[in-house]
Order: C-alpha cells, then structure tokens, then sequence
C-alpha cells in the first residue's frame, strides 16, 4: 500500500519525477520526455532493487531538501551536487539507507548537472500512456505535470528489504568533465551543407549557452553555413539530432524536444553518448568526433548487456 515518502522541503532549481520516457505516442505529436541521464537512472534503480525503468527524481544542479516520512532505501546517481543525509556527505552511485525524519540535501555542483534520486519500491504517481514522466510543457505527467514544489509530499511503497550498499565498479562510473568529446553520426541533411562547413563542424569547439533546457542545447561556435535553405518538409526527431537553423548556429535536441522539426540535420549524437552530454552545465566544451553506425550499434549492445549483467547480480 502505497504511503507517504518524502515532504518537501525546498524544492530546488528543477526537481521532476522521470523515468524512461513516453515512447510510442510520437505519430501522435506527444513528446517522449523522461530522464536526460537514462545511464544514471538505470543504475540508480538496480542499486535498489527497482526495475531499472522506474520513476525517480530528477534533481538539476541546485538539489532539494526532501524530509524522510518512513524509512526508505535510496541510490544518488549521476551529477555530484554535493548529496547530504542530515548534514553529513552522502555516498554516490551506491544504495543506502535514510531514516524517518532525515533530510536529504543537496550543496553546489562539483561535477555534472543533473543527479537521480532513486528509492526502493518507486514512486507512486499516475502512469500516462505507459509513464510517470513530466512533461513540462504540456503539464502532464510526474507530479501533477509540473516541477516539484515546497511542502509537496511524495508517495510510495518504500522495499525495505531492499539491500544496502550495492554499488557499480568504480570504472563504470562515469566523469563529468568542461570539456566533452561527444560521438555523432553524420546526416541525414549532409547534401543541405558545403563541405566545408561539415569538416569546420567536426574540428570546432562549440559551447552549451544559457539557452539550454530539457528539450535542447542551443551552442556557440562557428557559424554553420547551408548551401541553399535551412528549411526542409518537417519530419520525426531524434533524440540527440543537432538542427542547423538559418542563423548557422547548431541546437542539439534532447529529452523534451518536440517531435518533428522543419530545419536541417548535420549530425545525430549516438544514444551511448546522450546520458553524458545530459549532464553538460551552461559553459560546457564540446568537440564532435564522427563514428560509424556500426561502432555506435556496437556501444549500444555492449550497454545493454552491461544492464543485463548488473540486473542479474543485484
């Protein structure tokens, strides 16, 4: 029986509830949403015994302040926001115990953006065409579809047989550093732009502005110049398609983005690479590197079956 978790205290910059996202409705115009950091997520969830699609707490940059109402089994996973337990270092990347009346807090960001607070036994919230993600935009989902706000309270059926403690290799943890070299595959708009422009776009540093959120990254870097127009008949998004408007600069398309998109496409970020550049802070670099759609298939298996293993053995 589901009982009441967690209240809020602060709410921090932006806490939303998200798991894997709303997949399958995109014909339908509904965004998919869900974790920026699936990487992160999934770990978070198997380190506490969930399946490793479950909703969790999606914490951005500035943390919350989360009272306990039960005893409950947590993972942090992710960007390190500096996590606290009543005021003392909380572990990363490992499951752990909090206790009724504990607070979990958060400080400033060493590393990362973007941290999961995964709980043992999930979070109650409706599923909405297959999901307890929020979207935003549209007001639906999580936690009556908007960001998380003070005295909210949280509800679950917290597994106390969960068991603490569980934690990943320290190599399969993953660093969050200013400067990213991010994976793509090229296309499918390659016709659209001059040579040249594809050779400056793989040898330039661009950097994350300001005006980042959750449906894209909008960088700063050499101008990205078309041959003709930058318009095409719209058509579906991928996650991770990097559109060159007219104005030549690049927008990298992430959890939120909408699903069809009307300007051309130079590059698709590869899926193994999306949970790192979801914890890319305003400022970050990042250089492009091509690779081949079989070396990014072959990183994705090897991914999966990195899931596989770790579900058996936790």
């Amino acid at each position: 029986m589901s009982s009441p978790l967690f209240q809020v205290m602060k709410p921090g910059l932006l806490t939303t509830i998200q798991d894997l996202g709303r997949t399958g409705y995109q014909e339908f115009g509904m965004v998919v949403a869900g974790a920026m950091d699936d990487y992160s997520l999934q770990i978070g969830n198997l380190l506490v015994g969930n399946d490793k699609g479950e909703a969790a707490l999606e914490v951005t940059i500035m943390g919350p302040e989360l009272k306990a109402l039960e005893d409950v089994v947590v993972a942090i996973c992710g960007g390190n926001l500096s996590p606290k337990v009543n005021g003392k270092q909380a572990p990363m990347w490992k499951s752990f115990k909090v206790k009724k009346g504990e607070l979990i807090e958060f400080g400033r960001p060493v590393e990362g953006a973007r941290a999961y607070i995964c709980v043992a036994g999930g979070l109650d919230v409706p599923v909405l065409m297959g999901s307890k993600s929020t979207y935003l935009k549209a007001q639906i989902g999580g936690f009556q579809g908007r960001a998380l706000e003070k005295d909210d309270v949280l509800y679950g059926e917290p597994t106390l047989e969960a068991t603490t403690g569980r934690s990943i290799h320290p190599v399969e943890i993953p660093s969050y550093k200013k400067e990213m070299e991010i994976r793509v595959c090229l296309g499918p708009h390659l016709d659209a732009f001059h040579e040249s422009s594809v050779e400056m776009f793989l040898s330039s540093t661009y950097e994350v502005t300001p005006q980042s959120d959750r449906m894209g990254y909008r960088l700063k870097g050499p101008k990205i110049e078309h041959k003709t127009s930058a318009d095409i008949i719209s058509e579906a998004i991928p996650l991770g398609g990097i559109q060159v408007p007219a104005d030549g600069s690049p927008i990298l398309l992430m959890a939120d983005r909408q699903t069809t998109g009307g300007y051309t496409r130079i590059a698709t970020v590869i899926s193994y690479d999306i949970p790192l550049l979801a914890q890319a802070q305003p400022g970050t670099s990042i250089r492009f590197r091509e690779v081949s759609v079989e070396e990014a298939q072959t990183l994705y298996q090897k991914r999966a079956k990195f899931f596989s293993v770790l579900g058996k053995v936790t």
